[in-house]
Formats: C-alpha cells, structure tokens, sequence
C-alpha cells in the first residue's frame, strides 16, 4: 500500500510538471542590432502586439547586440541560438543570394507600402523559401527601407563621371552601379559609419534616411543626392522555423496574425516621421543637395540593366535566377 501511494504521488507530481509545461509561458529572443530607431519598428511594434494578443503568456526579449553580431544573425538563427533576428541580405550574399534579387538597381521610387507587399511576395515564391531553408529560417515580415541615397564629404560631384574613386559604404545594387563609374565599395561596420568618414577610411555612405540619422553621416557630410534611385537593402525578420512550429496554435496565430498591423505601424512611422526628420538634419547642417539630370538618370539606368543582367547570369547556376528575377521585375512594374 505504501508502494502504491508513493507511486500515485510521483505520478501525480509528474503529471503537474506537464501541465505546467503545457501553459508555462512562451519566450522567444530577438536579435537585432545599434539602438531602437525606425529602422527596428516593426519588430518592436510585433512583441508589443504579441504579448497583448496573449496576455503577457508570449513574450519577446528583444536585445540590441547582446546575443549576436549583426553579419551573424542568421548563422544564430540556423543554430537556434535565438528564435528571430533581423539582418541584411547584402551582409552575406552568398548565404542567401535568392534575396539579393530585391536589391537589384529597378530604378523606381515606389512607396513603403508597396516596397513591403514587394518583398513580402517574393519571400514566399518558392525558389526563396528553399534556400532560407538551408538555414533552418522562415521570413516572417520585410523592412522595407525607401530609395538609398549619399552623403559625402569633400566637394560636392558635378557629373556622373566624379564618382570615380569615391569610397562608398553601400548594398550591392547600388554599389554594382556606382563600380562602373569608378566608386570603390567599401565595408565598415554600421556602428563604424562616423568614425570611418571622419578618419578618412570612407567618403561616403549610402543609406536610407533613418541610417543617416542612426549614423549622423550628415554632421560631417558636404553633400548628399536627392534622386539616386537605385535601389535599397533588404533586411528582413526571420524566424527559426523549428521553434515557430514548436508553438501552440494561439501563439501561431497572435503572431502570424500580428505582422500585417506592426508592418503599417512601421510605414506610417517612418513616413510621417523619419522622412521628415531626415531632411529637417540635411537642412540644418548645411549640406548641398545634389540631384541628377535626367540625362544623367538614362545613363544610370543604363548601368543599372546590366547590374541586373549580370546578377541573373551569377545565379543561374545555382538556382533558376531568370525566373525569380522575372517574377520580381513584375512586381516592381506594377
């Protein structure tokens, strides 16, 4: 009899365990990197709606730099070290080339709104989701950033042809334009962006205006162009996809759920104020704006076709780059 109830006892404090495990709450860490600014909105705006959607029961702790590097945050993410993170496809190109395709130089200056449904479309085509399969990771929601643009010091460039030996901090398909006038692709941390334009290693960096601002380029820029146009970095949030379908069903949901709302959350943000304040900081610093002729806009869509070109001529061997890259021209012309 004593056997037995020590039994029921174990059993009954092993059955409690599981329940607890059933309802314990859900944690997830997020790796993302430098400070909050727009730039991580979406993510910030996501955990909030999360938690709220499940009383506090999913919760995610969302650290700056603490848990990995930011050219190393998909490496985290096929290992498990952490459950989501942001990162840039141009950071490691060859890890996750499928993407690369968003940032080829379209030459169109389309709306945040628009870029978002964009690459949203092109992260379920399926040629994309098997190569960030490869590393354990499922997209969750884009970044999208408007049109890069420069900040420069020195004198500020009167044509195309004074790019030539510019050192430039920039993403691929702007860089793979600028290269053919003579620019020199230069990489530097993000964090490093200041110091490395006042030291000289860099002229200039290409950005979106919430980088600019993050960076404070422009407080020791002499210039900066109006109408580049080609193109921006992609930079979405992943997820690892072993820990998303470890989640109960209501969690699924008040996540997948939630990324519609935190993405107008992020577009309104950065529409009505880190455009704003961009150009507030342009201004105030001084800096002269240069803008490009239309005659000078040909020429750059010149070089940008066969930026395009070639990307898909380096891919097609390792899976069919044509097709995806016909398949997002489409979007892009809409």
């Amino acid at each position: 009899m004593k056997n037995f109830k020590e039994a029921a006892v174990i059993t009954a404090v092993a059955a409690s365990f599981v329940v607890g495990e059933a309802y314990a709450a859900t944690e997830w860490n997020v790796s993302v990197w430098g400070k909050r600014r727009a730039f991580t909105e979406n993510v910030e705006k996501l955990a909030e709606l999360v938690s709220a959607k499940t009383n506090g029961e999913f919760k995610m702790n969302i650290s700056y730099g603490g848990l990995s590097k930011s050219r190393e945050n998909l490496d985290g993410i096929a290992i498990g070290a952490f459950e989501m993170a942001q990162f840039c496809s141009f950071y490691h190109k060859k890890k996750n080339p499928t993407i690369t395709v968003t940032e080829l130089p379209f030459s169109r200056d389309l709306s945040l709104a628009r870029i978002a449904d964009i690459y949203s479309a092109v992260y379920k085509h399926p040629i994309v989701v098997k190569d960030l399969s490869r590393w354990n990771a499922t997209l969750l929601m884009p970044t999208p950033l408007p049109q890069y643009n420069i900040v420069s010091k020195g004198t500020p460039i009167s044509g195309l042809a004074d790019f030539k030996g510019l050192r430039v901090r920039g993403p691929g398909g702007i860089m793979g334009v600028l290269s053919k006038l003579g620019a020199v692709k230069t990489s530097v941390p993000f964090t490093e962006v200041r110091q490395s334009m006042d030291s000289g290693v860099i002229d200039a960096a290409s950005f979106a205006p919430h980088a600019h601002l993050a960076t404070k380029s422009y407080k020791v820029g002499k210039w900066s162009t109006t109408n580049l146009n080609l193109g921006s970095a992609n930079c979405p949030v992943i997820v690892n996809t072993e820990a998303l379908d470890a989640l109960s069903a209501d969690n699924k949901t008040a996540l997948l759920g939630s990324v519609d709302e935190a993405m107008a959350h992020y577009v309104n943000n950065y529409n009505n104020n880190t455009t704003g304040q961009y150009a507030d900081a342009i201004k105030a610093a001084g800096l002269t704006q240069v803008s490009f002729s239309p005659a000078q806009t040909k020429e750059l869509d010149a070089l940008a076709t066969s930026v395009r070109q070639e990307w898909v001529k380096a891919n097609n061997g390792s899976f069919d780059a044509q097709q995806l890259f016909d398949y997002t021209a489409a979007l892009f012309a809409e």
